[in-house]
């Protein structure tokens, strides 16, 4: 795997996004590594813990806009076109989106249903589809540098990776409309006073602390623990984390073949504010 690390530290799995290059975003190579380093570790039952991890102050930016610009892969995008013609081209951004979306929200399905806690280990941004992964997971443990933010509405998105589903269930209708219409950039203890963070530890120990608070919970009873989040998971509606990305594909990929994705897009690379009234 190209820009995925999988590393074990005892009985603690660590998945490490290390694309620094691209701010951790997420290619469809990339993301498919993700989604076989999830299923990896989530079904190793000498994995008791899993850490979810960025690198050099970022967590992760999402999808990769400049791969969707480019027109992604076309070779593997041809299992989404009805006829699988090696000429065939890609429609559209929609397109590029579900190759890419398709496997991340198989990943996020699969850290909910795993029996055993992810810690999402937020140093840095999270942001847009970064954002919902992080908070798809059990824990978040956030560096106080680290920030985070809808972000999708800056150029034309509707928002994915299970963002429009977790929001409400965590800050609540209102705050999260806020996170949406207003887009504020949440500090590390603004997040946390909002519900999306679990704790805020030190820049100089970070490392350190998530790696402790994951051994403290994979020297408990993970068994009892894996039932316990199943069934809060069940009391919390998340049984329906399934449809609901599904839906969250359909209406991303959808807006995404817009003039307003599109002129989002444009602004987004020549840094300067989009003019979605007149796209």
């Amino acid at each position: 795997m190209t820009h995925i690390r999988i590393d074990h530290d005892g009985p603690v799995g660590i998945i490490t996004i290390d694309r620094a290059e691209r701010f951790n975003s997420l290619d469809v190579e990339t993301a498919r590594d993700l989604r076989k380093a999830g299923l990896q570790l989530a079904r190793d039952n000498n994995v008791r813990c899993v850490i979810l991890k960025g690198t050099n102050g970022i967590f992760c930016s999402g999808a990769d806009l400049k791969y969707i610009r480019a027109g992604g892969d076309h070779k593997d995008l041809n299992y989404l076109q009805r006829n699988n013609s090696t000429t065939q081209q890609p429609r559209n951004y929609g397109d590029v989106f579900k190759q890419i979306l398709e496997y991340i929200h198989s990943t996020i399905s699969e850290i909910r249903r795993a029996s055993k806690p992810f810690i999402a280990a937020v140093d840095g941004v999270a942001a847009a589809g970064g954002l919902g992964i992080a908070i798809c997971c059990d824990l978040v443990i956030a560096s106080e540098r680290s920030t985070f933010e809808w972000a999708y509405s800056k150029t034309g998105l509707t928002g994915a990776e299970s963002s429009t589903f977790f929001l409400p269930r965590l800050v609540g209708l209102r705050r999260s409309l806020e996170l949406l219409f207003l887009n504020p950039r949440l500090d590390a203890r603004r997040a946390q006073e909002y519900g999306l963070v679990t704790r805020v530890v030190p820049n100089e120990t970070f490392d350190a602390d998530v790696r402790a608070i994951a051994k403290s919970i994979a020297d408990g009873p993970t068994e009892a623990l894996g039932i316990a989040k199943q069934l809060m998971n069940e009391a919390a509606g998340v049984d329906r984390l399934d449809y609901h990305l599904d839906r969250e594909l359909e209406h991303l990929a959808r807006i995404a073949d817009g003039d307003a994705f599109a002129e989002g897009l444009n602004a987004f690379f020549e840094k300067r504010q989009p003019d979605f009234h007149h796209a």
